[in-house]
């Protein structure tokens, strides 16, 4: 697969992701069909629940790309990024040889240079994406959540899509995949990350998006439900929540009310199925008081 087998166009970029289920709007469409075109990654910020997760998701599904997913947390180091080695089997490698060596045969030099190849080799999600010769999209979530230190792990792939193996040599990608890094914000990435990368910032939609959205994913939700529900997401979102409804938990409540049989989202509807879109209990507290509903 090409850079130009990706998207031909902002355009083709809206009709393929749209055909999966993601609709995006021109400024997304266009930097995904930029990603593609260009070759940079794309790093796309934003905050939890808006779509950056499954804009790569949608990528994989709309080119038939594999999708090898990173997902970053504190603590996460080159072991679990990028590659290690298979101690466990280079210890039996290294038992053998010197079995072989009390009888007279084998050296240090021999094994040194045998357990240091390809069979004990344990590539993790950067070095497997480098080195897929199929078309593959590279998902590198939560970006923000590791420590500042990884971020060089990531400069070399970002930049040259190569890995560099002190006892091997560098990989470089045979074909390079498409790269998207995605962050809640929750900290400022490093300008060298930023400046190898396409950039995207996604917000909540505005209504009518939202409502395209929800009725695509639930088309038998009744139109005049699907305006309640979005605009009722609308007034939470307004609210000073730990964690405000992600487009996602829009998605589950409209099907929560197709599995109840709700026609309209009165009061009480809204106080009965408020957990499939709060998960905090403070959060359950003010919506309550703010939306002055009825337990």
């Amino acid at each position: 697969m090409t850079s130009r087998d990706w998207f031909t166009s902002p355009a083709d970029a809206t009709e393929r992701l749209g055909a999966t289920g993601y609709l995006a709007d021109p400024a997304t469409a266009t930097t995904a069909y930029l990603a593609g075109a260009l070759e940079k990654p794309l790093l796309v910020e934003g905050p939890a629940g808006v779509g950056k997760t499954e804009l790569a998701k949608a990528v994989a599904r709309a080119s038939g790309a594999d999708l090898v997913r990173l997902q970053c947390y504190e603590g996460l180091d080159e072991a679990r990024a990028l590659y290690e080695w298979n101690y466990k089997k280079q210890l039996l490698a290294i038992q053998a040889t010197q079995a072989a060596r009390a009888e007279g045969s084998g050296s240090w030099e021999d094994t040194h240079g045998e357990i240091f190849t390809e069979d004990f080799l344990l590539t993790r999600p950067l070095l497997t994406a480098i080195r897929r010769e199929q078309p593959t999209v590279l998902l590198i979530d939560e970006v923000d959540k590791t420590d500042v230190e990884v971020e060089g792990l990531l400069l070399e792939v970002l930049s040259d899509f190569q890995v560099t193996i002190p006892e091997l040599g560098t990989v470089s990608a045979v074909r390079r995949p498409f790269v998207v890094l995605t962050s809640n914000a929750t900290r400022e990435l490093s300008e060298a990350v930023k400046r190898r990368c396409l950039y995207l910032h996604l917000d909540y939609p505005d209504a009518e998006r939202e409502r395209e959205i929800v009725t695509s994913q639930v088309p038998d939700l009744d139109a005049e439900v699907a305006g309640q529900l979005v605009a009722t997401v609308g007034r939470l979102r307004e609210l000073e929540l730990k964690k405000a409804p992600s487009i996602a938990e829009s998605v589950d409540w409209a099907r929560t009310l197709i599995a109840l049989e709700i026609g309209e989202l009165d009061e009480k509807a809204i106080a009965d199925t408020l957990g499939v879109v709060l998960k905090h209990a403070s959060d359950h507290d003010r919506a309550v008081k703010e939306l002055r509903l009825r337990r």
